[in-house]
């Protein structure tokens, strides 16, 4: 049985997007989609049904926390782990963040990405 972790990234920033998946596969995940927007992350997360998805919070299409929201009213993906990733590292944006549903956020820069998955990633595994 494969126990290799499965992400889907979804930043607008193609930088970021590389960056995360990068960080995804040093940390022992597989990129399973890495999109730019957030009906794009909605449609992949339905499809792919990842063990974990990276979001940024500001994408066009729909936010990461309209994502997360989503992704927690759907039976299907409820279970998802979430990680939201935002240039707003105020205590009302991570609360905001985990009042929509998200497991962890984490400011840009990035700093902590790679320690971060492997954290929500173990939970997975267990």
């Amino acid at each position: 049985m494969d126990d290799t972790v499965r992400v889907l990234v979804a930043d607008d920033e193609d930088d970021i997007r590389l960056l995360v998946s990068l960080a995804v596969r040093k940390a022992g995940g597989t990129v399973v989609a890495a999109v730019a927007d957030g009906r794009q992350a909605l449609a992949a997360a339905r499809t792919e049904l990842p063990d974990l998805l990276v979001l940024d919070v500001s994408m066009p299409g729909a936010t990461g926390l309209e994502v997360c929201t989503a992704l927690r009213a759907d039976v299907a993906t409820a279970g998802c782990r979430v990680l939201l990733l935002s240039a707003g590292a105020s205590p009302d944006d991570v609360a905001a963040g985990l009042a929509a549903g998200a497991d962890a956020y984490l400011p840009k820069p990035l700093a902590g990405l790679i320690a971060e998955v492997r954290s929500l990633t173990a939970v997975v595994r267990a």
